[in-house]
C-alpha cells in the first residue's frame, strides 16, 4: 500500500512561488497517477493538477494553468507541484492523492490520500 506525505506549505506574500512535495512509500508509485487538490476553508475540495504515470501527461484546472506546474520523479517517489504567481485565493490546505487512474484521479476519486500541507498567500 503506498503512503504519501506532503510537504512545503507555508506563508507567503502575492506573487511569491512554492513547491509543494508529494512522497511516496510502499508500492510501486511510478505505476499511480497522483493528483493535487486543495481545500479552502469553508470551501469544497477542489482539483488542482494531477499528472498520469508512464505518459507523464498532465491536467490543470482553469485557475491555476499557467501558473502551476506538475511534475514526478519516480527515483525519488515524489510528485512536485510548483506555484508561481500566487495569489490569496490559493490559500489552502493542499493534499496530494494517488490512484491508478488518471480519470478517477482528476474526479478526486483517489484511493490514497496525504495528510495535507497548509499554504497561506498574504495580500
Amino acid at each position: 500500500q503506498v503512503q504519501l506525505v506532503e510537504s512545503g506549505g507555508g506563508l507567503v506574500q502575492t506573487g511569491d512561488s512554492l513547491r509543494l512535495s508529494c512522497a511516496a512509500s510502499g508500492r510501486t508509485f511510478s505505476e499511480y497517477a497522483v493528483g493535487w487538490f486543495r481545500q479552502a476553508p469553508g470551501k469544497e475540495r477542489e482539483f488542482v493538477a494531477a499528472i498520469d504515470w508512464g505518459d507523464d501527461d498532465t491536467y490543470y484546472s482553469d485557475s491555476v494553468r499557467g501558473r502551476f506546474t506538475i511534475s514526478r520523479d519516480n527515483a525519488k517517489n515524489t510528485v512536485y507541484l510548483q506555484m508561481n504567481s500566487l495569489k490569496p485565493e490559493d490559500t489552502a490546505h493542499y493534499y496530494c492523492g494517488a490512484d491508478p487512474v488518471i480519470s478517477d484521479v482528476r474526479m478526486g476519486w483517489v484511493s490514497i490520500w496525504g495528510q495535507g500541507t497548509l499554504v497561506t498567500v498574504s495580500s
